[in-house]
């Protein structure tokens, strides 16, 4: 399919497909004329790589995690090892630290407002 049909399956930008193939987490082939042409297991790749970015992850975690996850249909990536589960817990400790730093944070800010409207 091309950059257009996969834009549209998606909902992801064709600036943001072209983005993904530059960083590796995405492939494409060309047509002779040029034009980016995706198999169609595509649509689950950028699917996956959209959560990934939503969970907070970089793009350079994201190649590096995706060759381990596992496949749309449910059945083991090729190069699926233990480190993919110890890596994504990783990523999610470092999200919890980051929500205690911010709440921490919120409340400070709750006692400087309070300090500064003497409420």
């Amino acid at each position: 399919m091309r950059i257009g049909e996969l834009a549209r399956l998606t909902a992801v930008s064709e600036r943001s497909l072209r983005y993904y193939e530059q960083q590796g987490l995405l492939e494409a082939t060309r047509t002779p004329g040029g034009h980016r042409e995706y198999p169609p297991a595509s649509v689950d790749r950028v699917i996956r790589i959209q959560e990934l970015f939503a969970a907070g992850l970089n793009s350079a975690t994201i190649a590096e995690l995706l060759p381990c996850m596992r496949d749309a249909d449910g059945g083991p990536a090729a190069d699926a090892t233990p480190w993919l589960e110890q890596e994504l817990i990783a990523q999610r400790d470092r999200l919890d630290r980051a929500i205690g730093d911010l709440a921490r944070s919120r409340e400070v800010l709750d006692d400087v407002i309070k300090a500064a409207t003497n409420r």
